[in-house]
């Protein structure tokens, strides 16, 4: 039969104390019964007194219980129970036998356990205490008490003696551990515990006792955890057992199998806690790794911030463009200077330049300065550009390297089990990451392997978790498109994602909007290469009258024309909508502006896809263009606005360029490797009006000589 454990102040009895010689002269159930009952509580530092009519005064101390007895003598009143105390006896009646056994193995444990703690509190032979230790253990497994403290109580008490014991051999730690082995298989180790439990996995990952003791607690915790939050010490200690399980000689194997253990053999796993608490572990060791780098800024940067390489703005204010016209020789030599202490000297030998040459035409008035815009700056407006931003660099620690390492591939483990997925798309949905792990080029990368099993899951309540958890919050699918602060392939991620969405129920207007408004380029690059998603996509962004601006719809047009398969959709949509043909019909578009990481066959494919004679602004900013496109640049006769800004074109595309668009008006090379011999060459461009040189490769010779 199972017992409760007897609380303080649980006995409601009738009480007689009197000294023990003439107990049984008294001691009779006529008597008892002009009794009326009584509290009786039992504490640990007090010691019972009696009145003059027998009733209780004060607590008694369980330490001071020398024995604890049934009555079975004959004539014995019933259910009573006699406490041994010094100079004196106490009596106590139950109202039935079960309460009274209650009592009696409850006051047992309770004497038992005092006496432990005061044994165990001053150890003097370790081997007297590791048997101590042994038959505190069986006592608790033996005893009937149904109780969660019967087991708490001995591990607190060991818990104790560890912590206040720290010159343990390495062999007497262990054979505690093994000793209280039993009672960790039901219950949980207490925080103080679970401290030197990770002591132990960290300076011994490979010992024997890591394995088999370690093992079926750990898998305990992960089973029957409910908050980690309530017990943090529970969720380091798993996190510290797992870390050890990679120490040893198979590695990730080792975890493999553990996890598999933990999902079971069928494809459902039996236990749903296992799961959460997992990727609380796995969040909680990631973040540990960048910690270092969230605590040691005072203002850390956005995410939009890390995807532009920036950290933090320059406390400086930026230099003011300088126009050579009207410009002093100091003036030019005292910022040359300046500079010259700041950067290499081959780099430009100013901050800003501008360069303005004067000209009798009203697009002088138009151009103005443009600063803290976080848009893409439009083509004229690059009159001056913000200060240069330190970038923000993630070098983690051999340790902290080793931590992500395991945890990420814990994650992607966890992303092949099909039972799991969809809980584990819901539970990092919301991004759960911190800012600097998603600007960390290894984690992203790593973390890619599970943003794909969900683009590739069928199921809506998966795939569905890649989009943002609410407006105006970046999900996955935003983090991982071209353009996003962990993209580091040219789209195919990106275009598998919008496969699978617009393949379920996300072919609607509201998401063909989206994508028009925030990656378009991307859309119409990976088009342009001929991917046969982004191609449907543009089709179906014009059936649907998403694009407003005909110059967009002209571009979208050519971009679809430049292949085999988008050719043979527009035409069939041409079919459908008579009205897209009168619109080619009007003539190309009058501007241009080809997505990011575009190429000089990308350019190619397009420009020779249609008629571009009407073309009179193109965009080429952030590109990988190079000098070789210049070829197809010449081509366009009514050119006059050419955004060059951050590519590879170089010297000799620019003496092409010079030769041949006689009409160019605005060129911008913010941030190009053009050097002194290439602008040379455009002194014979008589149109041009205004000159980006923003971060090039100009000496300040070269000033004089473009004036």
């Amino acid at each position: 039969m199972r017992y409760k454990l007897l609380q303080e102040g649980d006995i409601q009895v009738c009480v007689i104390r009197h000294p023990r010689t003439f107990l049984s002269k008294i001691l009779t159930s006529k008597f008892l019964r002009r009794w009326e009952p009584h509290h009786l509580t039992l504490a640990d530092n007090s010691v019972a007194s009696a009145t003059p009519t027998g009733y209780m005064e004060n607590s008694i101390s369980y330490s001071a219980i020398e024995d604890v007895q049934l009555l079975s003598w004959e004539n014995a009143p019933k259910y009573c129970l006699q406490l041994t105390i010094p100079g004196g006896t106490v009596l106590l009646q139950a109202a039935n036998s079960y309460l009274r056994d209650q009592w009696f193995h409850s006051l047992q444990w309770k004497k038992k356990i005092y006496k432990y703690k005061k044994v165990l509190s001053n150890p003097s032979r370790w081997e007297v205490v590791l048997k101590e230790i042994r038959t505190l253990v069986d006592m608790a497994l033996t005893s009937p008490l149904q109780d969660d403290s019967i087991h708490q109580a001995p591990l607190e008490i060991v818990s104790k003696l560890l912590s206040e014991n720290n010159n343990l051999t390495t062999q007497d730690q262990e054979s505690i551990i093994v000793a209280i082995a039993p009672l960790l298989e039901n219950n949980h180790p207490p925080p103080d515990l679970c401290e030197f439990f990770c002591k132990h996995c960290r300076e011994r990952p490979r010992s024997m006792v890591v394995i088999e003791v370690f093992t079926p607690v750990v898998q305990r915790i992960l089973k029957h955890n409910m908050d980690f939050g309530k017990c943090p010490r529970l969720r380091l200690f798993t996190q510290e057992y797992i870390l050890s399980l990679n120490e040893l000689n198979a590695g990730m194997e080792v975890v493999k199998k553990f996890i598999h253990s933990m999902h079971g053999p069928t494809g459902q796993c039996p236990h749903p806690r296992v799961l959460p608490n997992l990727v609380a572990v796995c969040l909680a060791a990631i973040y540990s790794c960048y910690e270092e780098f969230i605590n040691s800024r005072d203002n850390s940067p956005s995410l939009k911030e890390i995807r532009n390489g920036c950290q933090q703005q320059c406390d400086r204010k930026p230099n003011l463009p300088l126009r050579l016209l009207h410009t002093s020789p100091d003036l030019v030599s005292q910022e040359a200077t300046l500079t010259e202490s700041r950067l290499k000297p081959v780099i430009v030998t100013a901050n800003e330049i501008h360069v303005e040459v004067e000209r009798n035409n009203t697009a002088n008035q138009k151009m103005t300065a443009s600063v803290g815009n976080d848009s893409e700056p439009n083509l004229i407006d690059c009159l001056m550009v913000s200060p240069t931003c330190s970038t923000m660099s993630i070098e983690l620690s051999a340790q902290a390297d080793r931590i992500l390492g395991c945890y990420v591939e814990i994650l992607k483990m966890l992303s092949d089990y099909d039972d799991w997925r969809p809980a584990l798309a819901s539970l990092l949905q919301p991004i759960p990451f911190p800012k600097e792990a998603l600007a960390h080029e290894k984690f992203t990368k790593e973390l890619k392997y599970v943003i794909q099993r969900f683009a590739e899951d069928p199921r809506q309540e998966v795939h569905s978790c890649l989009l943002s958890v609410r407006a105006g919050k970046d999900g996955w699918f935003q983090l991982y498109s071209p353009g996003g602060v962990a993209c580091d392939d040219d789209g195919e991620l990106f275009a598998s994602m919008v496969h699978i969405l617009m393949g379920s129920c996300y072919k609607t207007k509201k998401f063909l909007l989206s994508l028009a408004e925030n990656k378009l380029g991307p859309c119409m690059l990976l088009a342009l290469r001929g991917n046969q998603t982004m191609v449907e996509i543009l089709c179906l962004m014009l059936e649907y009258n998403i694009i407003d601006n005909n110059d967009t719809q002209l571009q979208i047009i050519s971009t679809l024309e430049s292949t085999d398969v988008g050719k043979r959709m527009y035409e069939q949509l041409c079919e459908r909508q008579r009205e897209l043909k009168e619109l080619q019909r009007k003539g190309g578009p009058t501007r241009l502006t080809l997505p990011s990481k575009s190429t000089d066959a990308d350019l190619a494919r397009l420009l020779s896809s249609g008629s571009f004679g009407n073309l009179e602004n193109l965009s080429l900013a952030f590109t990988n263009v190079t000098s070789a496109c210049a070829e197809h640049l010449i081509k366009l006769p009514s050119l006059k606005q050419l955004n060059l800004w951050s590519t590879q074109f170089g010297d000799a595309g620019l003496r092409l360029l010079s030769e041949h668009l006689t009409m160019l008006q605005v060129l911008n090379l913010c941030e190009t490797p053009v050097t002194d011999a290439g602008l040379l060459a455009l002194s014979s461009m008589k149109s041009l009006c205004s000159l980006n040189m923003n971060s090039t490769k100009l000496s300040a010779d070269t000033y004089e000589d473009l004036k």
